[in-house]
């Protein structure tokens, strides 16, 4: 009974970790699929505005055939439906940052809005 119990404990804290931290690999999985244009995937991953916009500069933007982009998060918040993660990849010299909401259960990234002032 008390492994059975120890276990449940486990599984429960493991949930939980990865509750927590999706935003951030949803924010990987939006960098590593721009560059790689993984266009489905990183429409299933952005709101309809953000994804516009990715799509407007996709053109200028070479295809990277490196599928380590070396995601670090330097810092992240979360705030019940909105997040956001700041980041580095070797993609960019300067760190950046996404905002993420959460659209019907799944983190999204979405567009920053202007004069919006970032945490960190």
């Amino acid at each position: 009974m008390k492994k059975m119990l120890f276990l449940l404990l486990m599984v429960i804290c493991f949930a939980c970790t990865e509750a927590e931290r999706f935003h951030t690999a949803t924010a990987q999985i939006v960098v590593e699929s721009f560059y790689q244009k993984d266009f489905p995937v990183l429409e299933k991953h952005t709101t309809k505005d953000s994804y516009y916009s990715f799509m407007y500069i996709q053109d200028i933007v070479p295809k990277v055939d490196n599928r380590d982009s070396h995601f670090k998060v330097i810092q992240e918040t979360e705030n019940e439906d909105t997040a956001r993660v700041q980041f580095s990849t070797i993609y960019e010299e300067q760190p950046e940052t996404f905002k993420l909401k959460k659209e019907e259960g799944s983190w999204k990234v979405t567009e920053i809005e202007m004069g919006e002032k970032v945490p960190f």
